[in-house]
C-alpha cells in the first residue's frame, strides 16, 4: 500500500508557476514572506516559452496610462493603481537587473534582445529560488478550502498544504497542452464567486468561405479592421495588420478582436478597410482617370499607378463582392453603379466569420474571475481573508502586444506588495 503523504504547513501558497505566479513568489519572497510555489507541470513557465513563437514579447513601448487604456473602461480602472506601481518600465528594468535586456519592436512590442523566451523564464525562476521561495512542479491541486487562519490546498495525490495566505495564479484555459486546462475555475466557483464565463481571445477568426482561404498567405499592414455582430451592430475596431489564412483571418487586426467574435457566436462579419488613408471620393475619381488612360490598365494596376497597391488576388476578390466579373477588370468597363460597388468593397470587404480556432490557438483567455470581487489595488478577494487571485484566471484581457504579460506581472506585484505588508508571525 502507497503510503500517504505528510501533510505540510507553509507560510505563502502561491499556485501556478507561470509568468504572473513566479513573479508574485519572487517578490513575496524577496518581501520577507515565506513562499511555496506549486506548478502541476513538470517544470515552470511552459506558456512563456512558448509565447510569442518563442520570443516572448514580455512588455510595451507605451507608458502605464495608455497600456491601461487598451484594457476598455473596465479594465483601465481595475489595472490603474498596479501599472501605476509596476508599470512597463520598471518591467523592463527588472528583466535588465536580471541579466535580460530588452529590446523594442514594431505595434509597441518589448522583446528580450536574445529572442530566447527562455531566457525570460530562466531569469524569472533564478529571481524566485535566490529570493528564497521553494518551488514543487508535478504538484497538481485538486481543491482549495478555507481553513481557520488561513487556506488548505489539496493535491491530487492526497496531500494537504496549508498556508496563511494562497496567491492563484493557474492561467486561462488558453494553450492547455501548457497546462493551463482551466483548473482554477472550478476552486472559484466552489468558493462562491462570480466567474464570467471563459473564452478564447487573441486568437485567429475562422471564416467559412472558400474565396477566403484563396487568398492564404496575403498580409495587409494597412488596414482598418470592424467586426459586425449578426444584427450589423459593431462590436469592435482595431488598426492592425491582418493576415488572410487557410481557415480564416489572423494577425493583431484580428486576433485582437476575437473576444468578440467568440461571445457572438456564428455569422458575424469581419469588415476591412483596405485603404483607410483613402477617402472614397478620392477612390472614384483615381477609377474614373484610368477608365480614360492610354493602355486601358486594370482596376488592380490603376490603384498600383497611385501608389495603392493591392494583390492581385486580394483585388479579385473585392471585384468580385462588387460583382465584377471577372474581379480585376480594365477600369475603363466600369459603370457608375459598378464603381461605386466596388469602391464599397476597397473600403468595406466584407469576410463572414463563424467563429475562433479555439483555445489550443489563442493567445489568452477572456473570461474569469469577475473584477468586481477583488479590491484592485491588492487583488485580494472580497470577503475571502488572505485570498488572492492574478494574472489570467482574471477577466482582464488587453490586445496583442505585451499588454497581457504587463497585466500579469502588475497584478502579482500587488498581491506580493500585499502579502508583505501582512505580519509575519
Amino acid at each position: 500500500m502507497q503510503a500517504k503523504p505528510e501533510d505540510e504547513t507553509t507560510d505563502l501558497i502561491v499556485v501556478g508557476a507561470g509568468a504572473a505566479g513566479l513573479w508574485c513568489a519572487a517578490r513575496a519572497a524577496e518581501l520577507g514572506r515565506g513562499v511555496l510555489l506549486l506548478e502541476k507541470t513538470p517544470r515552470t513557465g511552459t506558456k512563456v516559452l512558448a509565447s510569442g513563437g518563442t520570443r516572448c514579447n514580455l512588455t510595451t513601448t507605451l507608458g502605464p496610462e495608455e497600456a491601461g487604456r487598451l484594457f476598455g473602461p473596465r479594465g483601465e480602472r481595475f489595472l490603474k493603481s498596479s501599472l501605476r506601481a509596476l508599470g512597463p518600465r520598471e518591467v523592463r528594468e527588472r528583466f535588465h537587473a536580471l541579466g535580460v535586456p530588452t529590446s523594442e519592436a514594431p505595434l509597441e512590442k518589448v522583446f528580450p534582445v536574445s529572442g530566447r523566451a527562455r531566457d525570460v523564464r530562466d531569469a524569472l525562476l533564478a529571481w524566485a529560488v535566490a529570493a528564497g521561495a521553494r518551488i514543487r512542479t508535478n504538484a497538481p491541486v485538486r481543491a482549495v478550502e478555507r481553513r481557520s487562519g488561513g487556506w488548505c490546498v489539496r493535491l491530487e495525490d492526497g496531500e494537504r498544504i496549508e498556508g496563511r495566505s494562497l496567491v492563484l495564479s493557474p492561467g486561462g484555459k488558453s494553450v492547455p497542452r501548457t497546462g493551463t486546462t482551466g483548473d482554477g475555475y472550478a476552486w472559484l466557483s466552489a468558493l462562491d464567486l462570480e466567474l464570467v464565463p471563459p473564452v478564447p481571445a487573441l486568437v485567429p477568426l475562422t471564416s467559412p468561405a472558400s474565396w477566403v482561404r484563396d487568398l492564404t498567405g496575403i498580409a495587409l499592414q494597412e488596414v482598418e479592421a470592424r467586426l459586425l455582430g449578426p444584427d450589423g451592430r459593431l462590436l469592435g475596431r482595431r488598426s492592425r495588420p491582418v493576415v488572410f489564412t487557410h481557415s480564416g483571418v489572423s494577425g493583431p487586426g484580428a486576433m485582437d478582436l476575437s473576444e468578440s467574435a467568440a461571445r457572438a457566436g456564428a455569422d458575424t462579419t469581419l469588415v476591412l478597410d483596405l485603404f483607410p488613408a483613402a477617402e472614397r471620393e478620392d477612390l472614384r475619381a483615381l477609377l474614373i482617370a484610368a477608365s480614360g488612360a492610354a493602355g486601358a490598365p486594370s482596376v488592380g494596376r490603376a490603384l498600383a499607378r497611385q501608389g495603392l497597391s493591392l494583390p492581385k488576388r486580394l483585388v479579385a476578390a473585392a471585384g468580385r463582392q462588387a460583382g465584377l466579373d471577372p474581379g480585376n477588370p480594365p477600369a475603363r468597363v466600369l459603370t457608375r453603379p459598378t464603381r461605386h460597388a466596388l469602391v464599397e468593397a476597397l473600403k468595406g470587404m466584407h469576410v463572414p466569420i463563424d467563429g475562433t480556432a479555439g483555445f489550443d490557438h489563442a493567445e489568452v483567455t477572456a473570461g474569469g474571475l469577475a473584477l468586481s470581487a477583488l479590491d484592485p489595488g491588492s487583488m485580494r478577494v472580497r470577503g475571502r481573508e488572505e485570498l488572492f487571485v492574478i494574472g489570467e484566471l482574471l477577466d482582464l484581457q488587453g490586445p496583442i502586444g505585451g499588454l497581457n504579460f504587463q497585466a500579469a506581472f502588475s497584478t502579482a506585484e500587488a498581491a506580493a506588495r500585499a502579502c508583505a505588508r501582512r505580519p509575519v508571525g
